[in-house]
């Protein structure tokens, strides 16, 4: 067998030297820039700035069906990981959206390791990474993840459960309060 992974990998292996050189390339958090670290066992999203919490958000809801290491589309499952913000609509449904650069590419890595994805989305994946651009949002790992507000939503069903399809949930005056933080960039840790 692991002659056979071996094989299957052998197609993909120059991916695995763009890979390489885009984490070399990856965006690094300026000195003293904030970045944001979701906790999601104590459902808190904190800011924090050379080594500091400057503001904590307590109260978080995360997805339906929890967190995981290697998400797929409609799971419902919060992605664990490094990502950063690749896109910010202050205009959303969900009064505002903080939108991760995910897949990334230990997501893809994973998912391609577990015959999930094949090479040729690994290819676009990837290529969407070395270009800088948002990764595709089409693909068997899902997409269109991010921190978000409530929009209209029941305020009395954030407080008690996890709701999201796989974002992170703030309430509006959280995620509006937040935003002095954030930008294109700014690096977000969920564990």
């Amino acid at each position: 067998m692991p002659g056979a992974l071996n094989r299957r990998r052998a197609p993909v292996l120059l991916l695995l030297a763009v890979l390489t050189l885009v984490a070399t390339m990856a965006p690094a958090a300026a000195q003293g820039a904030p970045w944001l670290l979701v906790d999601t066992r104590k459902a808190v999203l904190s800011v924090i700035r050379d080594g500091r919490v400057e503001a904590r958000f307590p109260g978080i809801a995360i997805g339906r069906g929890g967190v995981a290491r290697l998400r797929l589309r409609d799971d419902n499952a919060t992605p664990l990981g490094t990502f950063h913000i690749a896109w910010i609509n202050d205009h959303s449904v969900f009064h505002r959206f903080f939108g991760f650069n995910y897949p990334t590419p230990p997501y893809v890595w994973r998912a391609f390791d577990h015959n999930l994805i094949g090479p040729e989305t690994v290819r676009r994946i990837l290529w969407a990474v070395h270009h800088h651009r948002l990764p595709p949002q089409d693909t068997p790992l899902g997409g269109d993840l991010g921190i978000h507000g409530l929009g209209h939503g029941d305020p009395w069903v954030h407080r008690r459960i996890n709701w999201t399809g796989g974002c992170i949930a703030l309430t509006n005056a959280q995620i509006d309060r937040l935003a002095r933080w954030v930008r294109i960039g700014t690096k977000v840790v969920v564990r």
